[in-house]
């Protein structure tokens, strides 16, 4: 399917200048409120396919500050979900056409979970989809354990090794368990990374620095009090995987049951990041899903 015609707009804030692209006319021709589609630390490149699937909606897209197009101004380097929900709430503002539908990514999706708790009235209804959200676990100490692991890989070793961890981190199935500690070291070769170190320490994903997400707890009452209706998502091929696991707790901690989605954590990605998942299929479950289903 062909990549839809984009206008992009920069909105400058007191801590960032904030890039967002806006896929079709505002307001929407339907009279439907836009569509706005969240990752982090994903940029708004990682929708363009998903929004290339839905060509009957206005989508709004947007780079999480520092991240991408986006550039910090308050000298920070640490991404942290209410700050990141701010910034959403200023573009929400910015667009001018009052509330949006919510489509929010790993995340993107615990940023959304923190903007409706804050600005009940800026969305009518969220999809958060796969929060990796620690805290709700019931193996959360172990869960940070392995965060950490990650972490102490990339500072000692870098990027490929990292990754590596990373993966193995991510789909291990289950809880973190002793057998999961007692694993040798993953080696990136076999994941097709690189196995030297390009000596950089600031990648959001295996750096400290987005700490703030995965340590997010979600404000359960808010949310319920709010008129937003919340749907926690999850990726059908995920299994009991971390974030799956944590999409299923949250679900729980709103009182509901997590809807479930084609593929996995990146299912609505196509094969431009290596990482392929069903992006039509998702489109039309997300569809589904915003008209009430």
């Amino acid at each position: 399917m062909a990549p839809r015609d984009r206008q992009t707009h920069t909105l400058s804030t007191e801590g960032a200048d904030i890039v967002y692209d806006v896929y079709g006319p505002l307001p929407a021709e339907d009279g439907r409120p836009p569509l706005f589609m969240i990752g982090q630390p994903m940029d708004a490149s990682g929708f363009a396919r998903l929004a290339s699937h839905l060509p009957e909606r206005t989508v709004v897209t947007y780079d999480p500050r520092g991240l991408g197009r986006s550039v910090r101004k308050d000298g920070r380097v640490d991404n942290t979900p209410r700050v990141q929900a701010e910034d959403v709430h200023a573009v929400i503002e910015a667009l001018g056409v009052g509330p949006v539908e919510m489509f929010g990514s790993s995340g993107g999706a615990v940023t959304a979970l923190a903007l409706v708790a804050a600005h009940p009235g800026d969305v009518t209804t969220l999809v958060a989809h796969e929060p990796p959200i620690i805290p709700l676990l019931p193996d959360a100490e172990a869960a940070e354990r392995a965060r950490g692991a990650v972490t102490e890989t990339y500072n000692a070793r870098g990027m490929g090794a990292a990754m590596a961890a990373f993966v193995g981190m991510t789909q291990w199935q289950g809880e973190y368990s002793d057998a999961y500690f007692a694993l040798p070291p993953a080696d990136p070769a076999a994941f097709g990374m690189p196995t030297e170190d390009d000596g950089k320490r600031d990648d959001p994903l295996l750096s400290d620095r987005s700490w703030a997400v995965t340590d997010f707890r979600p404000d359960a009452e808010a949310l319920n009090a709010a008129p937003t209706r919340v749907v926690i998502a999850v990726g059908e091929e995920t299994g009991n995987a971390f974030t799956a696991r944590s999409a299923v707790a949250t679900a729980a901690v709103l009182g509901q049951r997590a809807t479930v989605f084609p593929s996995h954590h990146g299912g609505f990605l196509g094969d431009e990041f290596g990482y392929a998942g069903k992006p039509e299929e998702f489109a039309d479950k997300l569809r589904e899903v915003l008209a009430g289903g």
